[in-house]
């Protein structure tokens, strides 16, 4: 039988048997490198969604924008047109600042003043409706559906109804709600959305209210990419222009992304951290089992690198396998996390060569860190020893004994288990801070006050930018959460499994069944605590590397909180499976180790 066949019929006998633990691993696996690969890649997905719009829809290289009007305004926009650098453009025309109100809710918009036919550069192209009309308006989709309204309704803009013949999208502008541009004046911005009127509606309707305009002019270069030499050479030092190139409004799209990136980056490296924790619990308490498997294929023949495949193999398959699920499910959610808006359109290409690989090495550092001691332990143990060994026993603490004697009976027995596992116990405590560092960001996250982009600055329509966080914080959040409550009911099942003899020897002392069941689920407290505690103060420090200087911290009593219910929830999830464990009867208990 050649060795591949061997290792592969071994690996899948082992999976059959542990079928729950291959299922963890998989699971924490495809968690981790699905938010590791999605981090990496919003910013290529926002890329690539804008280029697939500009694409369709003619966007412009370079857009020409004067909040001054009058006949030296007009004639430095026409010499702009006539640059021998410039193939097309599209303009002068219009665009008037003013307000909008639709369904009880308002915001500013720019009404941009177009041609019933649009022309050879900055073509919106329309999703639903149609094309403008005397009369009528079209909406930029991003701030339809903000709005909440489409094609057939009404919207009053600067106090007039009109209706909305279409929805459309444009690259010449930055998503919603960054349609402003230079805005009044060519002063400071704010959140504004984007709509279409012909140019006789749009000239009454700045003439109507007397409402700011800017002036604007959509280029085309023969080199897109000379956006920057262009701007520079043609600044004109007696009229004010301001050039917005097709890289800056790239860039200006990743603003609402701001904090999308670090959220899923960290907590793709929490996330790898607790899959590793509970993997090496699970590893750890198949060490003497893994033992008496490396001793058999010694005693068959097996050379050492064979044992150490076997061994490694089964982590390493499901680790890829996780890693594989983790990448598919980043290429699909991809476009929902770097599009929270509506406004570009387009398909998402897979993740990069990058990504992949930097997944992969997740992955696999995932499997190999959570495995690989218990893996070199049972290569180094001697056949016969490996043969005959029985479960590994802790060393004998003297003074935990004299301790613990003084103390109740659950609570002797929770510091005797955690005693004689002190790497097991800096898992817990580790998992524990990670959960409590994931609850701490998102309180704090939800503390921020965001303002809204109605006329007075409420929340009529939400800060995009702000609930996109809070759901991105909120996923990564449950996702810690319960791969903590996973890790958790493994830790106290494997402390009760290697701690079965001492359990049933206990309870032939006198100990109950319930005291049994506070013992285990104190032996994962106890550790909880001080990772409860230390998880706060890291959560905070954590967050103030990435948050604003105008960031506020959350409540103390909110963390105070959510340390106690961390540890109250670590309490509820280990009582289940050290109530099954200490029910166990004691003769079996007994007759097993024996």
């Amino acid at each position: 039988m050649g060795s591949i066949v061997l290792v592969a019929r071994l690996v899948l006998a082992d999976l059959r048997r542990h079928k729950a633990q291959a299922a963890m691993l998989l699971l924490a696996v495809t968690v981790a490198t699905a938010t590791m690969a999605l981090g990496l890649s919003v910013r290529d997905v926002s890329e690539a969604l804008y280029e697939q719009t500009r694409a369709a829809t003619a966007g412009p290289d370079v857009v020409a924008l004067s909040g001054d009007t009058g006949p030296a305004v007009a004639s430095a926009l026409a010499s702009l047109a006539d640059a021998p650098e410039v193939v097309a453009h599209h303009g002068p025309y219009r665009v008037v600042y003013a307000d909008l109100t639709a369904r009880g809710l308002s915001s500013n918009v720019v009404v941009h003043g177009f041609a019933d036919k649009p022309g050879a550069v900055n073509r919106p192209l329309v999703t639903s409706g149609r094309w403008v009309r005397s009369g009528g308006t079209v909406l930029e989709r991003g701030f339809a559906t903000a709005l909440g309204v489409g094609a057939g309704d009404r919207v009053t803009i600067a106090g007039r109804s009109y209706p909305v013949v279409g929805i459309a999208v444009t690259a010449a502008t930055s998503v919603y709600p960054g349609a402003a541009q230079i805005g009044p004046g060519g002063g400071p911005t704010d959140y504004s959305g984007l709509a279409w009127m012909t140019r006789s509606d749009a000239r009454k309707l700045a003439s109507s209210r007397d409402l700011p305009v800017t002036m604007a002019l959509d280029l085309k270069l023969r080199d897109p990419a000379a956006t920057e030499t262009f701007s520079d050479a043609h600044r004109d030092s007696a009229v004010r222009i301001n050039f917005r190139s097709w890289q800056f409004t790239a860039q200006q799209d990743m603003g609402i992304l701001k904090h999308s990136q670090p959220i899923l980056v960290v907590g793709s490296y929490l996330i790898s951290f607790l899959a590793i924790t509970g993997v090496a619990a699970l590893a750890a308490g198949r060490a003497a089992e893994q033992t008496r498997r490396a001793g058999l294929l010694k005693a068959v023949g097996a050379a050492p690198g064979l044992i150490a495949t076997v061994l490694l193999t089964e982590y390493l398959a499901l680790a890829l396998a996780g890693d594989a699920l983790g990448l598919v499910v980043a290429r699909l959610t991809a476009p929902v996390i770097a599009g929270p808006t509506a406004s570009r359109i387009g398909d998402v290409a897979g993740p990069t060569a990058a990504t992949v690989a930097t997944a992969t090495v997740l992955a696999v550092a995932v499997a190999v860190l959570s495995t690989l001691r218990p893996t070199l332990r049972a290569l180094r143990t001697a056949t016969v020893t490996a043969l005959t060994a029985t479960a590994h026993q802790p060393r004998h603490r003297p003074w935990i004994t004299a301790l613990s004697a003084l103390l109740p009976t659950p609570l002797l027995l929770g510091l005797r288990l955690t005693a004689r596992r002190p790497g097991r116990a800096v898992l817990q405590a580790c998992s524990t801070a990670t959960t409590v560092i994931a609850i701490v960001a998102l309180l704090t996250i939800h503390a921020q006050t965001e303002r809204g982009y109605g006329l007075d600055g409420s929340a009529a329509l939400p800060n995009l930018r702000g609930e996109h966080d809070r759901h991105l914080m909120l996923a990564v959040a449950i996702l810690l959460v319960a791969l903590a409550v996973v890790n958790t009911i493994t830790f106290t099942w494997t402390t009760a499994m290697e701690a079965r003899a001492n359990m049933a020897i206990a309870r032939t002392l006198g100990a109950t069944p319930g005291q049994i069941t506070a013992g285990l689920s104190t032996a994962q407290l106890l550790p909880s605590l001080p990772g409860a505690i230390v998880g706060v103060p890291l959560g905070t420090g954590l967050l103030s590397l990435f948050a604003a200087r105008n960031a506020v911290d959350a409540p103390s009593s909110w963390l105070l909180g959510a340390a106690l219910a961390t540890l109250l929830a670590t309490a509820a999830f280990t009582a289940l499976p050290a109530r099954l464990a200490a029910r166990r009867p004691v003769a079996q208990a007994l007759s097993a180790e024996g």
